[in-house]
């Protein structure tokens, strides 16, 4: 008893120690802020407030995560609200996606959409599945042909990870549906789980480039050579910063990015506001024959439309030219945003949403005949099967998302993408955080959330009363307008 008793004794004398040696080291750092804060002049609360001023910066940091899960409601955070990412949570989960009770969405916000239902539906023994459509036929040697109707969009090898990478290539094969490699290049990841490529041409002419950074025909030859590779997209504009080039840090340029660059390693690598050859529509023009002359591969362009006078000019000079100048495929991105680090000014307020441009641009390419030579496809914050089905009514022949594939391979809008401090490891090279990223798993993520978002988009096509999703229109389709009423598309 005399030894257990010891024991305490001895073990409280430890812990008192050890309280005492605590408290001793939180009254010594804490005047070690206290000095730090009073003597430095960069923020005035800490000066003014010595070391509780400090809890406003972390406040302010936190902030954004505790709204995310405590303050925001379900239909009110942006860019995406909780009930847009618990859908696609559940259909990459491939769980029930139902609801109950009634609709939380509000049918009064004017620009929403709300689509008319057909009053006899067709039966599902008279559904199909929806319509093949052709890029380049008559036009590229090799031309491309798919059913999908949603497609992963550009997102570059360095601004995501590998293993991101891998879980979307794998993914896409397993869903039938297109990846496109983003600006960056083609890596090994691309092709390694076989699915159809769109390679993505960018201004720095990344994986194609030569020693001077001009177009190196021989390395846009070999990148065609690969048969997943079905066709090549010119990128004029993203969405995220219309008129700006792309950065990628120093700290994210690996080896392995940089030789699928063609870049120096560990220097930023930054990206040219437009394509040094490309000064005009003629010179536009040229160089979609030239890359489709060179690869045999159906060659298009992405933008995102603000000022249409150069679509008007587009549009004249390719009937003055002749449709073999014409692009196989336009790419219209929304300018509310993207993944990419950009300036808050253009993210915000620079050019036109695809609720505006993608109408636009169907209109003007029916008024000139182009439409049936020219594919659109429509890209921007479209997630969730009702966004999709609203583009298919505008006119687009297919969707292209990024930020839903991300959602699908577990990310969480911890707002890191521009830091390599992703926390899903999906945008960083970081290897400790990439561990949590399992490319079996989240391929499957991946297929689930391509084939029910187009299996919904199916349903919203049959209730409209068609009997596949190419078959809706903007008859299908009313906005609501400035006074909160639906009203039919103009």
């Amino acid at each position: 008893m005399d030894a257990l008793q010891a024991f305490a004794l001895r073990t409280m004398e430890i812990s008192a120690l050890i309280l005492a040696f605590a408290v001793c080291a939180a009254l010594v750092l804490t005047l070690y802020m206290y000095i730090v804060d009073i003597t430095q002049t960069r923020q005035t609360i800490r000066r003014n407030y010595p070391v509780i001023g400090r809890f406003r910066y972390l406040f302010e940091h936190m902030g954004e995560f505790f709204r995310q899960y405590f303050f925001a409601h379900d239909r009110e955070e942006l860019p995406f609200n909780r009930a847009q990412r618990s859908w696609v949570y559940r259909a990459a989960k491939n769980i029930d996606s139902t609801v109950a009770f009634g609709s939380t969405q509000r049918i009064n916000q004017p620009g929403d959409y709300l689509f008319l239902n057909g009053a006899f539906p067709p039966l599902d023994e008279q559904t199909r599945i929806p319509a093949e459509i052709s890029f380049g036929e008559g036009y590229a040697q090799h031309p491309y042909s798919t059913r999908s109707l949603i497609n992963i969009s550009a997102m570059s090898f360095g601004a995501i990870s590998v293993p991101a990478i891998q879980a979307l290539s794998r993914g896409a094969a397993k869903a039938g549906v297109w990846l496109n490699t983003g600006e960056g290049g083609l890596s090994p990841y691309h092709l390694e789980g076989g699915c159809d490529i769109a390679f993505q041409l960018g201004t720095a002419k990344y994986g194609v480039r030569d020693e001077h950074g001009d177009l190196s025909e021989t390395k846009l030859k070999a990148i065609a050579d690969h048969e997943q590779v079905r066709m090549f997209e010119i990128k004029l504009s993203q969405g995220a910063k219309p008129g700006k080039g792309g950065i990628l840090p120093a700290a994210k340029v690996t080896a392995v990015i940089a030789s699928t660059r063609g870049i120096p390693v560990g220097e930023d690598s930054i990206s040219p506001n437009r394509h040094s050859d490309i000064g005009s529509v003629d010179e536009l023009l040229n160089m979609i024959e030239k890359v489709r002359h060179i690869t045999g591969k159906p060659t298009g362009f992405k933008a995102v439309i603000g000022d249409s006078s150069w679509l008007e000019e587009l549009c004249d000079r390719i009937n003055e030219r002749g449709l073999q100048s014409a692009p196989d495929f336009i790419t219209v991105d929304s300018a509310d945003g993207g993944t990419g680090a950009a300036p808050q000014s253009l993210m915000d307020f620079m050019g036109l949403p695809v609720r505006q441009s993608l109408p636009l641009l169907v209109e003007l390419l029916e008024r000139h005949k182009l439409r049936q030579r020219i594919r659109v496809i429509a890209s921007g914050k479209m997630i969730t099967p009702a966004a999709a089905a609203a583009a298919l009514c505008l006119g687009a022949d297919c969707i292209n998302s990024a930020r839903g594939f991300m959602f699908a391979l577990g990310c969480v809008q911890a707002m890191q993408c521009n830091k390599n401090t992703c926390p899903t490891g999906i945008t960083t090279h970081d290897k400790d955080l990439q561990k949590g990223l399992d490319p079996t798993d989240k391929s499957a993520r991946v297929s689930h959330y391509a084939l029910n978002l187009q299996h919904e988009v199916e349903i919203i096509a049959h209730s409209c009363g068609v009997t596949e999703p190419r078959q809706l229109g903007r008859q299908h389709l009313h906005t609501i307008n400035a006074a909160g009423a639906p009203a039919a598309m103009p």
